[in-house]
């Protein structure tokens, strides 16, 4: 029999990769998707749309980390060995502005889906997505599973509930609850307001002539960033082990913004200068300088390490992001 896993947030970047390496690995897949007015799900179409003459056993269920009723029927119903919690309000800069809601979502959405998980699928493994804003005004450089928590916006104190409630799970009820501490790990799927993908997409329009100026916020923040389908192989990875566990996944080298902007600039043959200008709106209340991650553990007992450096990855996201810009105009001519 297939294994069945369960993925919140599956229409977001990772939950898109999750799926597609679950499905390859011959998993029977659903996901949870919140009802909208407009199509959200473009990251998970193409398998989904496909599934008839792929076999992939994808299904897609309605309901939300707000709404604790939704998971304990889809749980009971679909009773799935592994459980992805992967869905939040996970834009830092948003969660200063919806701090409540933030809050309700990221934090507590935790405690339901675990407590659907206790009450009606104790004996399926339970994956909790940390981040590495959690150790925001940092304690010590690298930063591994031992460094203490400050987090420093909405969105990290929520995760820091969130993965604190997954450790206590773990301990009071036997639960199989994991935890990665993911640093920030970027891809083409990334969402556009993201700092990574919003640069890239200036890069390719800008390129074709159909934008001047990049406008952004704090240049000198320090970032560890990965490649997005590594990461998803982690969690994965964190689910075979015989004892649960929390991971930090993450590459070990810091690069700054102005790192990254140059390098996806260069890849177009641009020039930085003459395209980006500073606008105050896009700073932080409180920022986070530094963030270096220590993987070590996960490569010992995972046997997971990243592959994609930071340069490759400023490359393949600009690179997707010319080719995609390119299909959309020659799609509009056809349609015109």
């Amino acid at each position: 029999m297939a294994s069945r896993a369960l993925i919140t947030g599956i229409t977001g970047q990772d939950g898109s990769y999750l799926a597609e390496l679950l499905l390859s690995k011959g998993y029977e897949v659903h996901g949870i998707i919140r009802r909208s007015s407009s199509f959200n799900t473009e990251r998970i179409d193409p398998i989904y749309k496909d599934r008839h003459e792929t076999g992939a056993k994808l299904f897609l269920h309605y309901g939300d980390l707000s709404d604790a009723s939704s998971l304990i029927k889809i749980l009971g119903e679909t009773q799935p060995h592994e459980i992805y919690n992967l869905a939040a309000q996970s834009h830092v800069r948003v969660s200063f502005d919806i701090p409540e809601f933030t809050g309700d979502v990221t934090a507590i959405g935790a405690v339901r889906i675990l407590d659907a998980m206790r009450q009606v699928a104790p004996k399926a493994r339970f994956y909790q997505a940390s981040s590495s804003e959690m150790y925001g005004l940092v304690q010590a450089v690298p930063q591994s599973e031992k460094t203490p928590f400050y987090p420093r916006s909405p969105y990290a104190a929520a995760k820091v509930y969130a993965h604190w409630i997954t450790v206590n799970y773990r301990e009071s009820y036997g639960l199989h609850a994991s935890s990665g501490i993911l640093f920030n790990h970027e891809s083409p799927r990334r969402g556009e307001t993201f700092v990574t993908r919003k640069i890239t997409r200036a890069v390719a329009r800008i390129k074709a002539g159909l934008q001047d100026k990049l406008y952004l916020g704090n240049l000198d923040a320090k970032r560890d960033w990965g490649y997005a389908p590594e990461y998803v192989e982690a969690m994965w990875r964190m689910l075979q082990q015989d004892k649960p566990d929390d991971y930090v996944i993450a590459t070990g080298e810091t690069h700054t913004v102005r790192e990254f902007l140059d390098a996806c600039f260069a890849r177009a043959g641009l020039d930085s200068q003459k395209h980006v200008a500073f606008d105050a709106r896009y700073l932080r209340p409180a920022e986070v300088d530094l963030l270096i991650g220590d993987a070590g553990k996960a490569r010992k007992q995972l046997g997971w390490e990243p592959k994609v450096k930071f340069r490759q990855l400023a490359e393949i996201m600009v690179d997707a992001d010319i080719a995609l810009l390119a299909e959309e105009r020659a799609g509009r001519r056809i349609r015109e």
